[in-house]
């Protein structure tokens, strides 16, 4: 079985011309190796044996690239194109790296009678490869400068004897931070859970006087400050209802009103019944007559204490940069109409003059 399988292995290499052999033919190296089992049958060409190993791995890999339906051929192996032996070597490197890579692409090429294997290479929309920009890393002494060009324009602006410059200097440093605190903001936002159904109770007018009653004798409270409403409140509130009927909530600091905003807020979250708003920022908040504690006693859709703290800081400073852009911007209009003025007089002045004359 041997002897037949590699007497047409031997006619095939001997009818090659020894430059076939020379150039390491692909396909003829893949046909030998699809025929050939033992290898010590064939020539003991130094050339030809020690391209042996290689010529194996690349007709595995060719073998696996038929089986996915990358390609085949359909012709005779012995009526093939030639490679040459660099671009042989360099399709067998790829086709062997390809083998481990399961996003690899394998595309065949007969342009003018040549062809040409790619590995790796998606084919560009517009026809030409889109060139990737290398990004020059800077040296320390290169920032430095840098910095140091930035810091000296902005002294320069700074100590400039141009009232207006100054001004807009200041103006566009606050309008930039102004956008960056908004960006941030958008990260503490959470989305709203979608709301749960719930029958709301109905008291009476009787009731709510006494749990009114009720809520402003005791001394329970849950604080809300600075960070405002957040998980930790809610699951107070709840930790309060676990032995009370009533619970207080203080708000401080609180903004004439924001004490509205927060009883909705409370209420949507901790699905209580606010029974009265006292003008010094207090909330009455009633359990219900059905309340059963929630397994998660604070909300999913409410911030952490960390992320409240964090969230308020850049919200005064929103704020602040709001107030000094509105006060910047005023002072730039002043500006503009004391020049307006100040022409005005000159003209009236050289009018004046001329008349006299």
């Amino acid at each position: 079985m041997l002897r037949a399988a590699s007497s047409p292995a031997r006619a095939a290499v001997r009818r090659f011309s020894n430059s076939l052999i020379r150039r390491d033919s692909f396909v003829c190296s893949s046909f030998l190796a699809q025929h050939v089992s033992n290898t010590s049958s064939l020539p003991k060409d130094h050339r030809f044996v020690r391209s042996c190993a290689y010529i194996r791995e690349s007709c595995r890999t060719v073998r696996l690239l038929q089986e996915q339906t990358f390609f085949s051929f359909s012709v005779h192996p012995l009526q093939v194109w030639r490679l040459s032996t660099h671009e042989g070597c360099v399709i067998a490197d790829q086709l062997l790296h390809a083998r481990h890579v399961s996003t690899a692409s394998f595309e065949l090429q007969t342009d003018n009678d040549v062809v040409r294997f790619s590995i790796n290479k998606h084919p560009h929309k517009n026809g030409s490869p889109t060139k990737v920009k290398k990004r020059i890393k800077k040296s320390k002494k290169a920032k430095v400068h840098e910095l140091r060009f930035y810091r000296l324009k902005a002294k320069k602006k700074m100590n400039s004897p141009n009232p207006e410059v100054r001004i807009r200097y200041k103006l566009e440093k606050a309008k930039r931070k102004e956008e960056w605190l908004i960006e941030k903001l958008r990260n503490f936002e959470v989305p709203k859970a979608p709301a749960e159904r719930y029958d709301p109770e109905i008291l009476t007018e009787e009731e709510k006087h006494y749990l009114k009653r009720t809520g402003e004798k005791k001394k329970n409270y849950v604080p809300v400050g600075r960070r405002r409403v957040f998980g930790g409140v809610v699951l107070n509130m709840h930790l309060h209802w676990k032995k009370h009927e009533t619970v207080k909530v203080i708000c401080k600091p609180c903004r004439p009103g924001q004490i509205h905003e927060y009883a909705d807020e409370l209420t949507r979250l901790s699905k209580g019944i606010a029974i009265d708003i006292k003008p010094d920022n207090t909330i009455i908040f009633y359990r219900g007559k059905n309340y059963v504690q929630p397994k998660v006693m604070s909300p999913p859709d409410t911030l952490s204490k960390e992320k409240a703290l964090e969230k308020y800081k850049f919200e005064q400073s929103l704020e602040h940069t709001s107030q000094f852009i509105e006060r910047l911007e005023k002072e730039l209009e002043e500006y503009h109409d004391h020049l307006l003025r100040f022409k005005k007089e000159k003209e009236g002045a050289l009018v004046h003059s001329g008349a006299q004359n």
